[in-house]
């Protein structure tokens, strides 16, 4: 048996494919190595019935996850599914290989973007992913993903920038307990998808002129900064995976067409894609 798994730091998707080709989907939460320790990863799978009741089964297993960008926490990471699996060969990948081989047909070449709680961006050239930033991580280098969006709400909102009609609509869907909010920031685990869970408010809002605002500068950010890393942007197209970039499409659109760029593939989740890509 086959496992593929597409792990983002909130939630991974997992898919078994069975050696008749029959699959089988189930979630459990996030498997982000750089902010989990070892117990904490070995409690989320257990935590899982369907984990648990095909883990001797399992031979194979691909996967691609947040947070798996350096040799080390690949290492690290595969040290730990290798315990748990015990008859399973494990390859470990950053997630944007995920995103490369669900958006970008055979031998083609794309920009790869993840935005989703977090935020990547690589040149896909047909084969292998390049990638001209080494990210430090979701406090610093996640720009326009979901970490970011909960992080500029909450300081806008605590520093009295909001108009008194989004501040009120944010009270209403948030917490803003300041103890509340440092408890989730700074003692409980998972700090990147709490503030990830603020970011949905910019969704129903987005047409706001203050919250069109905030979103247009954090994607413009992202291509600055990311994006235009890679000269051969002006000539593939941009392809983009997650919830962030599936939901707003149409300003990321707008956006790379002021940058003469042309937008690709946008999906929300890579796993069905990924199922094609393994079983052919």
């Amino acid at each position: 048996m086959k496992l593929i798994v597409d792990s983002g730091s909130t939630k991974a998707d997992w898919v078994a494919i069975y050696p008749d080709n029959t699959t089988r989907f189930f979630s459990t939460l996030g498997l982000n190595p750089e902010v989990l320790r070892q117990d904490e990863v070995i409690s989320r799978l257990d935590y899982s019935i369907d984990i648990l009741e095909i883990k001797d089964q399992v031979t194979e297993i691909h996967f691609y996850g947040s947070g798996c960008g350096t040799d080390r926490m690949k290492s690290y990471l595969k040290n730990i599914l290798e315990e748990y699996f015990p008859q399973a060969d494990i390859l470990v990948v950053e997630d944007t290989y995920a995103a490369a081989y669900a958006t970008t047909p055979k031998n083609e070449k794309a920009i790869v973007c993840i935005l989703g709680t977090g935020s990547n961006c690589s040149y896909f050239d047909g084969q292998k992913l390049h990638q001209k930033v080494q990210s430090l991580g979701y406090l610093i280098m996640d720009d326009a993903g979901g970490v970011q969006f909960g992080r500029l709400l909450l300081r806008e909102y605590y520093y009295n920038q909001m108009p008194a009609h989004i501040a009120k609509a944010f009270a209403d869907v948030v917490e803003t307990d300041a103890d509340y909010i440092k408890n989730n920031l700074y003692k409980k685990p998972n700090p990147n998808a709490y503030l990830a869970g603020i970011a949905k408010f910019i969704f129903d809002f987005k047409e706001d002129a203050y919250i069109k605002t905030l979103i247009e500068q954090e994607i413009t950010r992202f291509i600055k900064y990311h994006i235009l890393q890679y000269p051969e942007a002006y000539h593939v197209p941009i392809n983009f995976i997650g919830s962030l970039a599936y939901y707003l499409q149409p300003e990321i659109t707008k956006l790379l067409q002021q940058h003469q760029l042309n937008i690709g593939t946008v999906y929300q989740k890579p796993i069905d894609g990924l199922i094609t890509y393994h079983k052919n």
